[in-house]
C-alpha cells in the first residue's frame, strides 16, 4: 500500500490493524470511483474560482483527471491494494503527474465530504436506472392490459377461487404498480439530489468555498445547506434509495409468485419463455422456473442491505468509521436488485397464455357474487342476496364475457380506466 495521507512520522502501521480498517473498501470504491473523480474536477473548478488553483493549475488538475478516467475505463489503472482507498488513489495519482498541484487538491474538503458526494451521485444513477426499468415495464403492462383485457382469468383470494377475473385487471395491476415504483423512484432521486462537497469533516473549512458553483457543476437539484447535516445524513439517504427499490422488488416478488403458481402444471395457465427456465440435474422431464424464483427471493438481498445499514446508525452527531461499512451493503443490495429488475421487461413481454386452461378452471361458484349483486340492484336487501346468492342451484349457466362486461365500477373489468394509467406513465418518461 501506498503511503496514507493520514499517517504521522514515526508512528509505524501494524499491518494486520491496517487490513482491518481498510476491509475490502478500495474494491468497493470502484463501484463509484468514476463519481469521486467527478466531484474532484468540480471541487478543483471550485479552488480555482477562490484562488487556492490558478486557471493553469485547475486545467492540468481536469486533464489528469479525465487521463485518470480513460484509464480505469480502459483497465490500465487498476484501484487494488497499492491504495487505502479510492479517495486517496486520486490524489496519489494527481500527484504522481502533477507534483505540488496534486498535493492542493485536497484544499478544504474531507474524505468524508467525498464519499457522501461520490455516494449520492452513485445513488442518483441507479435510482435513474430504477425508475427507466420500472417505466419499461409498466408500459408493457399496459400494452398487454389493451390487448387482451377481456380475456377471462380466474380471480382469487386466499388462494381459493373467488371471481371471474380478467387479463386486462391482472395486467392493469401491474402496470399500476411498477407506475407507482417509478414515481417513488423519482421522488426519491430528487430528495438525495444534494451537493455536500464543501461540508468538509462535517464543520465546514475557514475557505470561503464557492458550493453553489460545485452544486451546479455536478447537476445537483441544490446545496446540501448545513455542514454538520451531510454527516447526519449519511445512511439516512441510503436507505431511503434502497426502499425506493425495495418497492419495485415487493411487486416483483409477489408478480412472481403468481407466475411460480400460473406456471405450474397444478394451474398451466401460463407459459415462461424458455431462457427463463432451467434444467433437472437429475430429472430429465423438467423445466425449472428457477429465474423467477430468484426474482421472487432477490427481495430478501435489499431488504438485507437496508437491515445492515441501519443497525450501523445508532450513533451520536459527527462522522464515526462504522460508516464505512454501509458501502458493502449498498452495492450488494443494488445491485442484486437491479440485475433482477433488469430481466423483467423481456419476460412481460414474452409471457404466454393458455387461454383454455383459464376458461376451464372458470367454475360455477365463481359467479355467486354477480348474482348477488344483480338482486342487491334490482332493490334486495344485500344480506338477503347474499343468502339467495350462496344457494348453488343459482349458480348454473354464468357467462365469463358477461360477468366481465358488468363488472363496470371504476378499475373493474369493464372500466379499467386505463387511459389514467397511461397519462401518469406518460409524465414519468417526460420527467
Amino acid at each position: 500500500m501506498s503511503d496514507l495521507l493520514w499517517q504521522k512520522p514515526g508512528v509505524t502501521v501494524d499491518a494486520g490493524i491496517q487490513a482491518f480498517l481498510a476491509g475490502d473498501d478500495v474494491l468497493l470504491d470502484r463501484e463509484f470511483f468514476l463519481h469521486d473523480i467527478a466531484a474532484s474536477r468540480a471541487h478543483a473548478e471550485g479552488l480555482q474560482r477562490i484562488g487556492i488553483l490558478s486557471a493553469a493549475e485547475a486545467a492540468d488538475v481536469a486533464r489528469e483527471l479525465q487521463a485518470l478516467v480513460d484509464d480505469f475505463r480502459g483497465g490500465r489503472f487498476v484501484l487494488d491494494e497499492r491504495f487505502e482507498d479510492g479517495h486517496s488513489a486520486i490524489e496519489s495519482r494527481l500527484v504522481e503527474r502533477l507534483g505540488d498541484t496534486g498535493r492542493k487538491i485536497h484544499t478544504g474538503r474531507s474524505r468524508n465530504d467525498q464519499v457522501l458526494v461520490a455516494t449520492r451521485l452513485w445513488l442518483k444513477e441507479k435510482l435513474a436506472r430504477t425508475r427507466a426499468l420500472c417505466v419499461e415495464s409498466a408500459g408493457i403492462a399496459l400494452g398487454r392490459a389493451r390487448a387482451e383485457r377481456d380475456v377471462a382469468l380466474p380471480g382469487y383470494t386466499h388462494l381459493q377461487r373467488a371471481v371471474v377475473s380478467s387479463l386486462g385487471m391482472w395486467w392493469a395491476a401491474w402496470a399500476e404498480a411498477f407506475i407507482d415504483d417509478a414515481a417513488r423512484a423519482a421522488d426519491t432521486l430528487a430528495w438525495i439530489d444534494a451537493n455536500p462537497l464543501g461540508s468538509a469533516a462535517g464543520y465546514g473549512v475557514n475557505l470561503a468555498l464557492d458550493r453553489d458553483h460545485t452544486t451546479a457543476a455536478l447537476g445537483c437539484g441544490r446545496m446540501q445547506v448545513a455542514a454538520t447535516y451531510a454527516q447526519l445524513s449519511r445512511g439516512k439517504f441510503e436507505m431511503a434509495a434502497i426502499e425506493a427499490l425495495s418497492s419495485a422488488m415487493l411487486d416483483l416478488r409477489r408478480l412472481a409468485w403468481d407466475l411460480s403458481l400460473f406456471t405450474s402444471a397444478e394451474f398451466g395457465f401460463a407459459r415462461l419463455p424458455a431462457q427463463y427456465t432451467t434444467g433437472s440435474s437429475i430429472m430429465p422431464n423438467k423445466r425449472n422456473p428457477d429465474v423467477i424464483e430468484l426474482m421472487r427471493a432477490t427481495y430478501a438481498s435489499v431488504a438485507a442491505a437496508r437491515c445492515e445499514i441501519e443497525q450501523l446508525l445508532s450513533l451520536p452527531s459527527g462522522y464515526h468509521r462504522d460508516l464505512q461499512l454501509s458501502k458493502g451493503a449498498l452495492f450488494h443490495g443494488f445491485g442484486k436488485g437491479l440485475q433482477a429488475l433488469a430481466l423483467l421487461p423481456d419476460l412481460l413481454r414474452n409471457l404466454d397464455w393458455d387461454t383454455g386452461r383459464m376458461r376451464a378452471a372458470l367454475e360455477p361458484s365463481m359467479y355467486a357474487t354477480d348474482l348477488a349483486l344483480d338482486l342487491a340492484r334490482e332493490g334486495l336487501p344485500f344480506r338477503e342476496a347474499y343468502r339467495q346468492a350462496a344457494d348453488p342451484a343459482r349458480w348454473a349457466g354464468g357467462d365469463p364475457a358477461a360477468s366481465l362486461a358488468a363488472r363496470v365500477s371504476p378499475g373493474a373489468a369493464a372500466a379499467l380506466r386505463l387511459d389514467l394509467l397511461a397519462a401518469r406513465l406518460e409524465a414519468l418518461r417526460g420527467d
